[in-house]
């Protein structure tokens, strides 16, 4: 799958006349891809492929082309949102939590039920943001071990 989705990548920066760019995956397990301006290097997350669909991959390197393509500057503001729908970008969110899940050595619970997912335990306690935005010890996270 990892040289499938360098093919499309290469087939993608051609199209779209991304040059002095390169391709590379990395270990993230928070975001889906990444476009890094001063390396001139776009990489999409290991974790990712693992747990995706090929077009969900040639979306992420559709958002991530246009990042190149327009500059820094742009954010995801209106110049990017443009060049990405010109370039096929459906402006849809990958489920972080698929990628999360896929290399994830606890899994926490809050009294709520909302799930989340660490590759390390925390070393402090944690409360659920989808509870509440700032810490409270009513929505403490209990962590387990996935095994």
């Amino acid at each position: 799958m990892f040289s499938e989705v360098s093919e499309l990548a290469d087939q993608l920066f051609q199209r779209h006349g991304l040059i002095n760019y390169s391709f590379g995956f990395d270990r993230a397990v928070r975001r889906a891809g990444l476009c890094n301006y001063s390396k001139r290097r776009i990489t999409i997350s290991r974790h990712l492929v693992q747990v995706s669909e090929i077009h969900q991959i040639e979306q992420v390197l559709l958002h991530e082309i246009a990042h190149a393509l327009c500059g820094q500057q742009a954010g995801h503001g209106p110049i990017w949102r443009a060049k990405a729908t010109e370039l096929g970008y459906l402006h849809q969110r990958i489920d972080g939590n698929a990628i999360a899940k896929s290399s994830a050595k606890y899994r926490g619970l809050c009294p709520q039920g909302h799930e989340h997912f660490r590759s390390r335990r925390p070393s402090r306690a944690l409360s659920c943001k989808g509870c509440a935005p700032v810490f409270s010890r009513r929505y403490l996270i209990s962590w387990q071990e996935i095994s």
